[in-house]
């Protein structure tokens, strides 16, 4: 034989890999992982977003599908539903109602009719402040002698208070303001009840048409009925009445009388206590506006006969020298 037949056969063998780390089988794993975390993160926020029913729903349809498909309800889809009887649509709430489809309720506000309202509620509080000033009058012995000379009645104005003179008993010192002692805690009493209500207050003093012997030129009544109105301020705090709810104090001289045919009737000197009601306040802070009295009188808390009301003394005259002021 020769020397090339018997020399060895060598096989090489070339073992192929399949990319090696180069290759992109991992690529496939890593996106089923992603795609796994994405649900599951979906997942969570379904849950997370979904309101108690529709959980409930979804679990009432995993327990007993059939059931619910069958039977309706609750737990049972809307006919908009992708899956029939899968369950509550989770794009609606509660009775099957599309969030989108819920019809605000329209409301509309009837502002004469609430206005109206509001002032009649006013009005019952201010009747409700009248009733506790005419009891704490008739509790108190002491101003129960006075009544008669106290007149409380409802103006569009609010609650109006006057204390009027009486012949031989004035509530001034006859041409000043001094208060009398009575007039003083007839004064204080009513204070203590107007710091009850939130309203604001007016006082305006008034007298009757007896001039001054030097005439308007020098003080006036003009000037008595402001300081008597200012007086009445001043006792009114001192009853307990805070300062700032106090609006206004004017004096009318004898601009308005409460006896129109009898100038000198003693009953025309009075001072005038408005609780105001809103619209009279708000008229009154903004320095303008015009507001109408009910009347133009007010009833006494008692009877009067017809000789008194009519010229304010028993024998029917009035001593304008003696009486004034």
């Amino acid at each position: 034989m020769s020397e090339d037949s018997q020399r060895p056969i060598v096989v090489k063998r070339v073992k192929k890999h399949a990319g090696g780390h180069h290759g992109g089988a991992w690529k496939i794993a890593y996106a089923d992982f992603v795609t796994a975390m994405m649900a599951f993160f979906l997942l969570m926020w379904l849950l997370g977003s979904s309101t108690t029913g529709d959980l409930k729903g979804i679990a009432e349809y995993f327990q007993t599908p059939l059931k619910v498909a069958l039977s309706g309800g609750s737990g049972s889809g809307d006919s908009s539903s992708l899956i029939k009887g899968g369950g509550q649509d989770l794009t609606r709430s509660a009775g099957q109602i599309m969030k989108g489809t819920i019809q605000a309720e329209k409301k509309a506000i009837n502002l004469k009719a609430a206005e109206a309202e509001y002032a009649r509620q006013e009005r019952i509080k201010l009747r409700d402040l009248q009733d506790r000033i005419e009891r704490a009058i008739d509790n108190n012995a002491a101003l129960k002698p006075f009544r008669k000379q106290m007149l409380l009645d409802l103006t569009t104005e609010g609650l109006r208070v006057q204390i009027v003179d009486e012949y031989n008993r004035p509530m001034f010192a006859i041409g000043s303001s001094q208060l009398q002692p009575y007039t003083r805690d007839i004064l204080r009493e009513i204070g203590k009840g107007l710091n009850d209500v939130p309203q604001r207050i007016g006082i305006s003093g008034h007298t009757d048409a007896q001039a001054y012997a030097g005439g308007t030129k020098g003080y006036s009544n003009w000037e008595l009925s402001a300081d008597r109105a200012n007086a009445a301020r001043r006792e009114l705090i001192g009853g307990g009445l805070q300062e700032n709810r106090v609006l206004r104090v004017v004096g009318l001289s004898s601009a308005v009388l409460f006896d129109a045919d009898n100038p000198l009737n003693p009953i025309n000197r009075r001072i005038s206590i408005i609780v105001m009601n809103k619209r009279t306040e708000e008229a009154v802070s903004k320095d303008g506006g015009t507001i109408e009295s009910e009347s133009n009188s007010a009833e006494p808390l008692e009877e009067k006969s017809d000789q008194e009301t009519k010229s304010g003394a028993p024998d029917g005259k009035v001593d304008a020298d003696a009486a004034k002021r």
